[in-house]
C-alpha cells in the first residue's frame, strides 16, 4: 500500500505564497493533500496568528483551479463550520487541542454528520491516553475516516529536537489501535530542515504510514517556522530518499528471525519470573521494616544500588541512561509494593 504524504507551508502569507505552493506540490504524484496553516495559534502572544477566512477563500479557489486538496489545523468548533463552508473536508486537531478534552468534546459536537477526514496530532504532553481519548471521541460523533499524526512531544530536555519524538508512546498508540492510520510530522519533531531526513527514514523503518511534511516556496521569508521548513525541489528529493526502499520479504519467512524471536520470547518469561522473585523479596523486606519501625526509602542503600548497576551494566554493554530508567522504574515499584504491605 503507497504512503499518504501531506506536505504545504506552515501557514498562508499570500494568496501568491498558496498559489506558487500549490502549483509545485501538485506537480508530486505522492502528495496526497496540501496542509495550509489558517489559523496559527502561537506558544506567546505577538507573533503572526494566521489570516484566517481570507486565506480559506484563496484555497477553495485555487483547489478548484489546480484539482487539489487541502486541509488545516482547527482549533475551535466554528472553525469546523467556516471550512466546510469552504469546500475544506480534511481537518486536523492540533497537539494544544488533542490535550483538552473539552475542546474536543465541543469540536466533535460540530463534526456530527459532517463526513469529514480528521487527522489528529498527538498531545503536546507524553499521554498516550489524552491521544486515545481523542481518537475515540471522533469515533463516538461518527467519524469513521481518522488519521494520528506523531509530531513529538514537549519535554523539559529535547535533546537537540524541537519535540522529543518518544517513539514509544507512538508505538503504544499503534498497539491499543493497530486500525488508525499514522503519519510521522517531522517538522514539529525536528524542527530544523536539516533533520527532516533522518527523521523520515526512521518513520519508514518503522511502518509509519506517511509523512506530513512542511514545505514553502520559499523557506527564508516564511512568516511562521521558517527553519523547518524546505523548498519543493528539496521536498521531491527527501521523497525519493525516504520512499525508495524495497519490498521487504515477510519476517515469518525468515527461519533465522524465527530462531532469535524464539529466544527473545523465552528470555522475556524468564525476566518476567525474576521480576516476580524481586516483588516478593520487597513484601518480605517491608515486613521486617515494618517491625522495626525502619522508613520504607532509605536514599544511601539506592545511591549504592544505582553505582552498582551501572558499573554492572556498562561492563556488559547496556546503555546506562536505558539502565537508569528501568532501574527507577523496578525501584518506584518495589516502594509501592512496601509502602502497601
Amino acid at each position: 500500500m503507497g504512503k499518504t504524504i501531506i506536505a504545504g507551508p506552515c501557514s498562508v502569507e499570500s494568496r501568491e505564497q498558496l498559489r506558487e505552493a500549490t502549483e509545485a506540490l501538485c506537480k508530486i504524484p505522492q502528495v496526497s493533500l496540501i496542509r495550509c496553516g489558517v489559523w496559527k495559534p502561537r506558544t506567546r502572544p505577538g507573533g503572526f496568528e494566521g489570516l484566517g477566512e481570507p486565506a480559506l477563500r484563496w484555497m477553495q479557489e485555487l483547489a478548484d483551479t489546480y484539482h487539489v486538496q487541502y486541509c488545516c489545523e482547527v482549533a475551535r468548533p466554528e472553525h469546523v463550520g467556516l471550512c466546510l463552508q469552504h469546500g475544506v473536508r480534511t481537518i486536523w486537531l492540533g497537539a494544544r487541542t488533542t490535550t483538552n478534552p473539552f475542546m474536543v468534546g465541543e469540536i466533535c459536537e460540530v463534526l456530527k454528520g459532517s463526513g469529514m477526514d480528521v487527522l489528529v496530532k498527538n498531545p503536546v504532553c507524553p499521554d498516550v491516553s489524552l491521544w486515545l481519548g481523542a481518537v475515540e471521541r471522533l469515533r463516538q460523533a461518527g467519524i469513521s475516516h481518522i488519521t494520528a499524526v506523531h509530531r513529538g512531544f514537549s519535554m523539559y530536555h529535547n535533546n537537540g529536537y524541537r519535540n522529543a519524538p518518544v517513539w514509544e508512546v507512538a508505538m503504544e498508540f499503534r498497539r491499543e489501535m493497530p486500525d488508525i492510520p499514522i503519519l510521522c510530522d517531522p517538522s514539529h519533531i525536528g524542527g530544523r530542515a536539516d533533520l527532516l531526513a533522518p527523521l523520515s527514514s526512521t518513520a519508514m523503518q518503522m511502518d509509519y504510514n506517511g509523512l506530513m511534511i512542511e514545505v514553502h516556496p520559499h523557506p527564508a521569508d516564511a512568516w511562521t517556522d521558517a527553519v523547518q521548513q524546505i523548498t519543493p525541489d528539496e521536498f521531491k528529493l527527501l521523497l525519493e530518499e525516504t520512499l525508495h526502499t524495497p519490498v521487504a520479504p515477510d519476517s515469518e519467512a525468515i527461519p533465522q528471525l524465527t530462531a532469535l524471536r524464539e529466544n527473545i520470547d523465552t528470555i522475556d518469561h524468564s525476566l518476567l519470573g525474576m521480576l516476580s522473585q524481586r516483588m516478593e523479596l520487597s513484601r518480605q523486606i517491608a515486613s521486617i521494616k515494618h517491625e522495626r519501625h525502619m522508613p520504607v526509602y532509605q536514599s544511601g542503600r539506592w545511591a549504592d544500588v544505582v553505582r552498582d548497576r551501572l558499573q554492572l551494566a556498562e561492563s556488559m554493554g547496556l546503555d546506562p541512561t536505558f539502565t537508569k530508567e528501568m532501574l527507577e522504574k523496578i525501584h518506584a515499584e518495589s516502594v509501592r509494593i512496601q509502602l502497601e504491605s
